[in-house]
């Protein structure tokens, strides 16, 4: 130091000047290249624990025994040298629940008593081995966590696993567990099934106990569970099911939701027909049946009306979904904000941005029309029950579409949330109970698709699941090996139907009846299943005095939808036509009578 006080002090304050700066550029460019050899190591270290050994699932690993089984001649425990999880809202004796946010853990007290489903398990021989990671407070369906980080998807390691139980359906497929708990709410543990390609039932509502869960919305919060293995989905139903919620009985009527399969990306060689071929090699089931779902809820739930709002790209069916979706969230702000209002004003937790975006949306929510989500529930269930009775099963896509990548920077889109939520919102709001079944892969992304049965039916559902598995799987392996056509996109199809019944009607009300007829004709071709496009080519051919193709656009119109007014209407029209026309026939003699001729 006192060398560079005299050198300094020589008249050299240039040079030393000179020296300081470049003391300081190296100092500024060691911390570059120090803060990116950080940068480097972080990404080396994030490549190289892509898998890590539990994959991420688990939040909390701890080990609970269960029960002790009874001495002889008690039965075996059923559940006896299984180990299963639960997701982060089930509560444990000691331990607090997270509910997938470290301030809502940090804010709450251990519980006192352990969730019923839980001890339920354990008196059965069930081992619990840990808390799994959740999306934050039960919001979100991709399944990643700000605070645990996403667990890898088994099934597809570069694609969200799905939520909110994402860990409890990660758990399962990548076989570190038999089975695991989770709680579904808007599809959070049918959505990780689909995409995980794992088994999961979500139970109807109110028929196994959720005490000792984190309320999300009470309303629709309902107790699920995955599995690998159809026997064990079916043991752990033993276990928490009533016992008198129904069985194999007589013969089964399985009903396809037609419509929602046209939204779905896949071939229906990899969906509809493998089911439709496995029911043909089992005794017990009628001839399956083809439905637009979505018209006849449109039918059927009349107080849906004032939460629809038709366009001209979205068809009547697809409106009522879309409806049933709104109500759902609706519901869901409206109990959220109930629970837990005062604790995210007082707390102000740190929350992830999609989570923020609906926390933010149910505690500003209003509650002006609550009776009427809870009347349209009402009404959901009971037309649900009127079609399925006991013994029917509906058929349909899990999901319409396949998740993101993990490294994606975009989000999902409106779109796809929205069929997502329409089509386990049928399920949801009506508190119908709902299997998932994983039929392979498509496109290197995992399918799935999903029985649903009327509320109550739960044990109904679980034991044709366990007696349809086998023969699904077989299918599923035939179908792997068929060369499939390419999937046409059936969104634009939708759209372009609609537009054509739009220019039908512009030609009608033109009085140009043909060109009507041409337009009605096309939208058809692209849309077979829409109910109205018949029923209006069919007041077209009433205009032209085509009275026998007027009838039969009717009958089909009826076919699909048997509340179309319409249809009714126009066909009585066509038949007194015909009638009229046979007995001028006979006064004729025989000659057709023209135009002019009165009849």
């Amino acid at each position: 130091m006192d060398s560079s006080a005299r050198s300094g002090g020589g008249g050299t304050g240039g040079y030393t000047s000179t020296r300081v700066w470049m003391v300081a550029g190296v100092a500024i460019a060691g911390a570059i290249v120090f803060v990116e050899a950080a940068r480097r190591r972080r990404r080396w270290l994030r490549d190289r624990s892509e898998v890590p050994p539990d994959f991420g699932a688990f939040c909390y690993r701890f080990e609970i025994a269960p029960a002790p089984q009874p001495p002889p001649p008690a039965a075996r425990q059923l559940l006896s040298g299984l180990t299963f999880a639960a997701s982060d809202n089930f509560e444990i004796e000691g331990y607090v629940a997270g509910f997938g946010n470290p301030d809502w853990k940090r804010t709450h007290k251990a519980a006192t008593r352990t969730a019923v489903p839980v001890t339920m398990l354990q008196k059965q021989g069930g081992t619990y081995v840990g808390s799994t990671v959740m999306d934050e407070l039960g919001f979100g369906v991709s399944g990643g966590n700000l605070h645990n980080g996403t667990p890898i998807n088994p099934a597809s390691p570069s694609l969200f696993p799905g939520g909110s139980c994402s860990g409890s359906a990660v758990a399962v497929s990548a076989q570190l567990v038999d089975f695991a708990l989770g709680t579904d709410t808007t599809g959070d543990v049918r959505i990780p099934a689909c995409f995980c390609g794992v088994l999961c039932f979500k139970s109807s509502h109110g028929v196994v106990s959720t005490l000792g869960t984190i309320a999300n919305s009470q309303s629709l919060d309902t107790i699920g569970w995955f599995a690998r293995d159809p026997s064990v989905l079916h043991r752990v139903g033993d276990v928490l099911l009533p016992a008198a919620t129904g069985g194999l009985t007589q013969t089964r009527q399985l009903f396809f939701a037609d419509d929602c399969f046209q939204l779905l990306k896949v071939p229906n060689e990899k969906t509809v027909n493998v089911i439709e071929n496995a029911i043909q090699t089992l005794p017990g089931y009628q001839p399956p049946k083809h439905i637009n779902i979505g018209e006849y809820i449109s039918s059927h739930v009349p107080s849906l009306k004032d939460f629809c709002e038709p366009t001209v790209e979205m068809l009547e069916g697809m409106s009522a979904l879309k409806a049933l979706s709104t109500v759902m969230l609706l519901l869901q702000r409206y109990e959220f904000k109930t629970n837990h209002e005062d604790w995210v004003n007082t707390v102000k937790p740190k929350l992830g941005l999609d989570t923020s975006t609906r926390v933010l949306q149910a505690v500003n929510s209003k509650s002006d029309n609550i009776k009427s989500l809870y009347i349209v529930r009402n009404e959901l269930r009971a037309a649900l029950k009127n079609l399925l009775k006991d013994t029917g099963i509906l058929v349909l896509p899990t999901t319409a579409g396949y998740p993101l990548k993990r490294n994606a920077r975009q989000r999902l889109s409106p779109g796809f949330e929205d069929r997502m939520s329409a089509f386990v919102g049928i399920a949801t709001l009506s508190g119908c109970c709902q299997a998932v079944i994983p039929l392979g892969s498509h496109n290197d992304h995992p399918i799935s698709l999903s029985l649903l049965a009327a509320h109550g039916s739960d044990k109904f559902l679980l034991r044709n699941v366990l007696y349809m598995f086998s023969s699904i799987k077989e299918q599923v392996v035939l179908a792997s090996k068929l060369v499939t056509a390419p999937v046409i996109n059936r969104d634009a199809d939708f759209g372009a139907a609609e537009l054509l019944k739009e220019k039908g009607n512009s030609a009608f009300k033109g009085r140009k009846w043909s060109k009507a007829v041409e337009f009605y004709s096309d939208a058809i071709k692209l849309n077979g299943t829409n109910a109205t496009y018949y029923s209006n080519r069919a007041a077209a051919y009433l205009e032209l005095g085509r009275y026998k193709q007027a009838e039969a656009d009717c009958e089909q119109a009826l076919l699909l939808d048997k509340k179309n007014v319409k249809a009714y209407l126009r066909r009585g029209i066509a038949r007194e036509a015909v009638l009229n026309h046979q007995e001028a026939l006979q006064v004729t003699g025989g000659v057709e009578p023209s135009s002019k001729q009165p009849v």
